[in-house]
């Protein structure tokens, strides 16, 4: 999350919900024969990004969202009496973001209905200090933060009113669409290729334009790729704190039975000099850009997760993914039953979440978001994704709950389970993995990015095996300079965590980079001193512009209105027309004391010239005694007269209107 001001605007980009701080919540109730662990027991409270509760929703103007995931906690926002603000978001990503809220909600829903509410709804009795007190210090670090500040950004959840009424205030975008806030600022949308509906924002002003790079990936199996050509030329980017988590090295480690499969990543990086960027150097960097190995390397992980799974299953195990993205979820699905029918394995894969069956529709209706490979699909007729397919041959089953009876019913084991989850403590995942904590032969495959020891800790002892394997979310680092180097910015921000790594390769670090550091503001130099502006057709056909005989410049008075539409400047006609032949002329340029003085004796005017100290070393006094007293004084940036004679006040105009350009 970041807050831009920009043109006496407070611009909210994203508002998600620290789901990782959910894990302090135990899924069991104290009644249970289970141990809590040192967990807190109650119902879950939600907790937003850190100081986002200290900001007055009433000076937040607009509000960015870049993702899915990044709209959770809009609804706390637009319950507020107080939040007025425009809120902008893919159509997509609002409507994936309503679902996966409708689902936290049901599932939340769910736990009341299993355990009950809290006696003391509005102050449970976890947030005593004195119960705080009792907490292990990592708990506590989650809860309070370093000075105790965030425990304010704990809330109960909102209701399915809330996020009705949230959405009734979501100005949904296409990609590319044009839309204007305040009639100054324009915004557009573009893919940032990471998940469906993802984008990464354009903000222009008539000072500025700035490009907010949220985590991307310029090549997707499933959605369109990171369109960073429409981002060419902005004077600024702004890279998220969560767009380079992929600048990880090859790591593989198994400890306690968990194994973690990092995706390949190079962190070999050097800053741009966007003078020494030459075409040649740019057609490399689109090939580097596009190159094949983030799906190649996804492919390769996909394919070894597919094998643990058949392992399992030929064991008598079972298989538990909880969902996390979109794409994740659909690729697996493919590659699992594609392995399956090649080994023969003849077992169900369910599929568990209220809003399941509603989101993998929605997939097969928006086809402007799909990959150029899936869109092939579409105008060939087959289907775009296969589970389609794969429902039909009811080898995917799908449905809103366990305790369905139609669920009940299609129950078998081994089977292959993708569960609906938020980090192991709400949803289907906490009765499965109760059911398969104490079975060597079942898996649980997990993403990386969790404290993965602690979202374990209520079901142990654990014997079933845990793969832990990182989902590619990010720029990888070795691509970001090719493309600023391409996009050739004027500036850039960056996270302070980046700043070693971007600084290894130099000594100095360029003056283009500027890093940000959260809670602490962050002044950005402006671009550009001027305004540019727009001049309407009536207006130019009555200019009548003159060459200066000192310059190679020519110069037309104006007279007309500015106005402010669709970020731009217009200059527009007035009432009243200017160049009449009466009309006094404004003069330009500068005039050279002594050929001034010589002008005025030619025409009778009678002074002496004299250097004015106190005004400045480059101020010339020019003192007219005959006629009349008369005082020129005259510098590089200016020239006064004072004169009481009318007379002798025309004479001097004359003077000066031969020696400068006048229009």
């Amino acid at each position: 999350m970041h807050i831009l001001q920009l043109a006496g605007f407070r611009f909210l980009l994203e508002c998600p919900i620290d789901l990782s701080a959910l894990i302090v919540f135990s899924p069991i109730a104290a009644s249970d024969s289970s141990p809590a662990f040192g967990l807190l027991q109650g119902l879950p409270w939600y907790k937003t990004v850190p100081s986002l509760h200290l900001w007055d929703p009433s000076l937040i103007d607009v509000v960015l969202i870049s993702s899915p995931f990044g709209m959770l906690g809009l609804p706390f926002l637009t319950c507020n009496a107080k939040f007025n603000a425009k809120i902008f978001v893919t159509e997509v990503a609002a409507r994936i973001g309503q679902l996966l809220m409708e689902d936290l909600v049901s599932m939340h829903a769910e736990f009341v209905q299993c355990y009950g509410a809290d006696v003391r709804p509005h102050f449970p009795e976890w947030m005593k200090w004195e119960e705080l007190g009792k907490l292990s210090p990592l708990l506590k670090q989650v809860i309070l933060g370093e000075g105790g500040e965030e425990l304010g950004g704990w809330m109960p959840l909102y209701s399915a009113a809330d996020i009705k009424e949230c959405m009734q205030k979501i100005q949904p975008l296409k990609y590319g669409e044009e839309t204007f806030f305040n009639g100054s600022i324009m915004l557009k949308a573009y893919s940032s290729g990471l998940d469906i509906g993802s984008c990464n924002w354009t903000i222009h002003d008539p000072r500025w334009s700035i490009s907010y790079l949220s985590s991307s990936l310029f090549m997707s199996a499933c959605w369109k790729g990171f369109d960073y050509m429409s981002l060419l030329g902005n004077d600024l980017v702004l890279f998220s704190d969560l767009s380079l988590l992929s600048s990880i090295d090859i790591t593989s480690t198994e400890s306690q039975g968990i194994r973690d499969i990092n995706m390949t990543g190079d962190s070999d990086f050097s800053p741009f000099n966007a003078s020494t960027c030459s075409a040649d150097t740019k057609d490399k960097g689109h090939r580097l850009l596009l190159e094949t190995d983030e799906s190649s390397d996804e492919t390769e992980k996909t394919k070894f997760i597919c094998s643990c799974i058949i392992d399992s299953l030929q064991g008598g195990g079972s298989v538990l993914i909880p969902m996390g993205r979109i794409e994740t979820v659909v690729l697996l699905l493919e590659q699992i039953y594609e392995s399956l029918e090649s080994f023969n394995i003849k077992v169900p894969i369910f599929m568990i979440s209220s809003t399941a069956e509603e989101m993998l529709a929605y997939l097969n209706i928006v086809p402007e978001c799909l990959s150029e490979h899936r869109q092939q699909k579409l105008f060939s007729g087959e289907a775009l994704f296969h589970h389609i397919e794969f429902k039909k041959a009811k080898r995917l089953l799908v449905f809103p709950s366990l305790y369905t009876s139609d669920f009940l019913a299609a129950w078998q084991e081994p089977c292959v389970v993708f569960a609906s989850h938020w980090n192991l403590r709400l949803g289907p995942v906490v009765t499965l993995l109760r059911r398969w904590h104490a079975d060597a032969n079942s898996l649980l495959i997990l993403e990386r990015g969790i404290d993965i020891e602690l979202a374990l800790l209520p079901y142990t002892p654990l014997a079933m095996k845990v793969l832990q394997c990182s989902i590619l979310s990010g720029i990888m680092m070795h691509k970001v300079q090719p493309l600023l180097e391409i996009l050739q910015p004027k500036l850039v921000l960056f996270p302070e965590d980046l700043r070693t790594q971007l600084q290894a390769q130099v000594n100095d670090s360029p003056p283009s980079y500027l890093y940000y550091t959260e809670n602490v503001p962050l002044r950005v130099p402006s671009s550009s001193k001027n305004y540019d502006a727009v001049l309407e057709t009536d207006l130019v056909v009555q200019l009548r512009p003159r060459k200066l005989t000192q310059q190679n410049l020519a110069i037309a008075r104006l007279g007309g209105g500015i106005r402010l539409r669709e970020g731009k400047y217009f200059l527009s006609t007035s009432k009243v027309q200017l160049g009449s032949s009466n009309e006094k002329l404004l003069h330009w340029g500068s005039v050279e004391p002594a050929r001034l003085l010589v002008s005025l004796q030619e025409r009778g005017l009678v002074g002496n010239m004299q250097w004015n100290e106190e005004a400045g070393s480059d101020t010339v006094s020019i003192r007219i005694r005959d006629p009349n007293n008369a005082i020129i004084e005259t510098n590089a940036r200016r020239t006064t007269i004072g004169c009481e004679d009318e007379n002798v006040a025309n004479l001097i105009y004359e003077t000066f209107s031969s020696a400068c350009d006048g229009i």
